[in-house]
């Protein structure tokens, strides 16, 4: 039986998303000396994507190890549980992000 075309959608999306993160690298950012005690927005955001991504990864990599019989099912959990909240932090700020966007969009000139 096959899926819903939507949830082929999300399925596609996720597995680009997953593989471009795959790609990404964490390289320290480098700031100007008058700056580097106030990191701007784009700065902060870039941190967060970078941490949401590692975490996704140790999760992966202790549930890889878990299914291996290598990992405890305590340590299992709690890397599942981690993720699950990284997850829905992350959408929660991309909600909130596409929502301040249209309040822009919707505002006269």
């Amino acid at each position: 039986m096959a899926e819903p075309s939507s949830s082929l959608l999300s399925v596609n999306a996720a597995s680009g998303a997953y593989r471009a993160s795959r790609d990404m690298e964490s390289a320290p950012a480098v700031a100007a000396p008058a700056e580097a005690d106030k990191p701007s927005f784009s700065d902060m955001l870039a941190d967060a994507g970078r941490d949401a991504v590692q975490t996704v990864r140790q999760a992966e990599a202790v549930a890889q190890t878990g299914l291996q019989g290598n990992a405890d099912t305590q340590a299992v959990v709690e890397a599942t549980l981690e993720l699950d909240s990284t997850v829905k932090v992350a959408v929660s700020v991309r909600d909130k992000l596409v929502e301040a966007y249209q309040e822009i969009i919707r505002m006269p000139v």
